[in-house]
């Protein structure tokens, strides 16, 4: 039955994705808010809600492997749905297209994945009014980061914003509300995520157990792509109604709000340091992060590739990673 109400968990979480989706679009074509910033705060935050209760609730019951490796799977995964997206749809050249402000996102998340490996390498217990010093670094890093990227120029030399829209991108079907009454729609769905996030963490661990398959694995793989559902879901229904920019800064942000999750998570984990105590397991994956967060930062930064090929390769890079990241981790 735990696997029946995995799956039950995991559907419940993708159609609330689909109407998140959609409501974020609206709220981003008739607000003040353009794609980019709807996608790295608003969407990104809410289809990172399964990320928050999962982590918590595997913190709180001592799960540290599930906890953590919940949160850089998921971002791995994340990478893995924004390459595989763009390799689909390399005529188009989605990560071209897209606002290089994305850039600054991208470095705030590669700075927060080295302080990531930085702790999982040194396995420092040491804490600060019960919260890891490795955690509180990350913590801290995230809001000085943010704080600094609202204060950095545009670097894009048109509006992104104003890019001409598909033809053949189909109607959303919630195109008819209000901004208002889609922020209020979006704030329920969201709450329903969390929900679905809570009952995959609790259905995750059981599944652990039952299979005797390790909780690294498990949280870094099988709970970190279910949480990360919101997230695939969020980039096709984006790309399907043409907003690249809310489809790249869902990916990136939820990425950095995730690694904030992990800090929070901390002090949820009464047996230490969190990031002490987590399998080696972990650094491997993180490692896949980086060096896929790298190739996605170049893509996003590069000047126009002269061919399809040439523009795919980054993609196809980070596709690989994945596929030996799975490999090296199951095996670990």
């Amino acid at each position: 039955m735990v696997f029946i109400y995995f799956l039950l968990a995991a559907a419940v979480t993708v159609f609330a994705a689909i109407k998140l989706s959609q409501y974020a679009d609206v709220i981003s074509e008739k607000s003040a808010m353009g794609g980019m910033m709807v996608g790295t705060l608003l969407l990104a935050g809410a289809t990172s809600l399964p990320e928050i209760s999962t982590s918590f609730s595997a913190a709180a019951i001592g799960n540290a492997d599930i906890a953590v490796g919940n949160m850089i799977g998921s971002n791995l995964f994340n990478l893995f749905i924004l390459a595989g997206f763009d390799l689909l749809l390399n005529r188009r050249r989605m990560l071209e297209r897209a606002s290089k402000d994305h850039t600054y996102s991208s470095l705030l998340g590669i700075f927060l994945t080295v302080l990531l490996l930085l702790a999982l390498w040194l396995r420092t217990d040491v804490t600060v009014l019960g919260i890891g010093l490795d955690a509180l670094a990350i913590g801290i890093t995230y809001i000085v980061g943010m704080l600094i990227i609202n204060k950095l120029p545009n670097l894009d030399t048109i509006d992104m914003d104003d890019e001409p829209v598909d033809a053949k991108a189909p109607k959303n079907p919630s195109a008819h509300l209000s901004p208002k009454h889609a922020g209020i729609r979006f704030a329920i769905v969201a709450v329903i995520i969390m929900a679905a996030g809570t009952a995959l963490s609790i259905t995750g661990d059981e599944i652990a157990v039952v299979t005797g398959i390790g909780s690294s694995f498990v949280g870094s793989f099988l709970v970190a792509a279910a949480t990360s559902l919101p997230e695939a879901i969020s980039v096709f229904v984006a790309l399907r109604l043409s907003n690249v920019n809310m489809a790249v800064g869902a990916v990136l942000g939820s990425n950095i709000f995730n690694m904030v999750i992990l800090a929070l998570s901390d002090p949820i984990y009464v047996e230490g340091s969190i990031l002490a105590e987590v399998s080696g397991a972990n650094f491997i994956i993180a490692s896949a992060v980086l060096v896929m967060s790298l190739l996605v930062m170049f893509s996003l930064y590069r000047p126009k590739s002269a061919s399809t090929w040439a523009y795919s390769v980054p993609s196809i890079l980070v596709i690989l990673l994945y596929f030996v990241a799975s490999y090296l981790n199951f095996t670990y």
